[in-house]
């Protein structure tokens, strides 16, 4: 009998133990659930929808932005871990009724982007990338708004701090944030030692660089990121706006009217 326990206990930590190792080499593979595009996809929505490509280091981005004759501002969106700009890029209208110019990335192994995402200071070094390629073609924005959902969320976050030490943005909004994505973890693969995860996304950590104003959104029913995650970013930063969309879940709070109506008085009051 012991020995059958042994062996049972010894062949539960080898389990456990290559799992362990799998994690820490394939995570990309459960954080990351891109849909891929061939190149030749045409993206671009004429007259004022434009494609474009920005070269970072050993990958090529594909990006498109909503161009207005006249926009009140920009809204630079960071998107969710699944899709790409084909799903994403969408409801255009509403940027068109606001007057702001809409743009936004899709990561490395996104869509029609190359390469594949390997380190968390990867992700946000092109992010960073891509907005002083941005800011560089485009000088003229008088309101700048950072935008990110989800997994986005965090990319929004830190760009928004870097840039509070230059010129902050006029407004952060994180829709459906996690606190961190080492919290998020946790909670969903509790069995996971803290240290596996290489993409901590601490959020907690750098939100109370964001100058500016703030505002935070999530869905009530979010089983996904609960709203606890905005409650804690909250206690950090009290000053900063916090809307709760009733009824929504984590898929589906860009549906609700509420969420629109809020985004569009957002947007009016710059």
């Amino acid at each position: 009998m012991l020995a059958t326990v042994t062996v049972a206990a010894a062949l539960a930590l080898t389990l456990y133990a290559a799992a362990i190792v799998w994690l820490w080499f394939k995570q990309e593979w459960l954080l990351f659930t891109p849909t891929v595009l061939p190149p030749s996809q045409v993206l671009a929505q004429p007259p004022d929808v434009h494609e474009l490509s920005i070269d970072v280091p050993g990958a090529r981005l594909s990006a498109m932005h909503l161009q207005l004759p006249n926009p009140r501002g920009l809204v630079f969106f960071l998107h969710g871990n699944a899709g790409c700009l084909q799903t994403w890029f969408t409801n255009t209208d509403f940027y068109r009724q606001a007057n702001f110019d809409l743009f936004m990335l899709d990561y490395r192994g996104y869509g029609k982007s190359t390469g594949r995402i390997e380190s968390e200071a990867q992700l946000h070094a092109d992010v960073r990338a891509v907005w002083d390629h941005l800011s560089g073609r485009c000088t003229g924005y008088t309101r700048i708004v950072i935008y990110g959902r989800s997994l986005g969320s965090g990319l929004a976050a830190r760009l928004s701090a870097d840039l509070s030490t230059q010129r902050a943005p006029d407004l952060t909004v994180l829709v459906s944030p996690y606190s961190s994505m080492a919290a998020l973890a946790a909670e969903h693969y509790g069995w996971v030692p803290s240290w596996v995860l290489r993409y901590p996304m601490r959020t907690d950590q750098l939100i109370q660089r964001i100058r500016g104003a703030l505002v935070l959104v999530d869905a009530e029913l979010d089983q996904l990121i609960a709203v606890h995650h905005t409650d804690t970013l909250k206690t950090l930063v009290p000053q900063a706006r916090l809307l709760r969309i009733t009824g929504a879940a984590h898929g589906d709070i860009h549906e609700f009217e509420a969420y629109l109506q809020a985004l569009a008085t957002l947007l009016a009051e710059l």
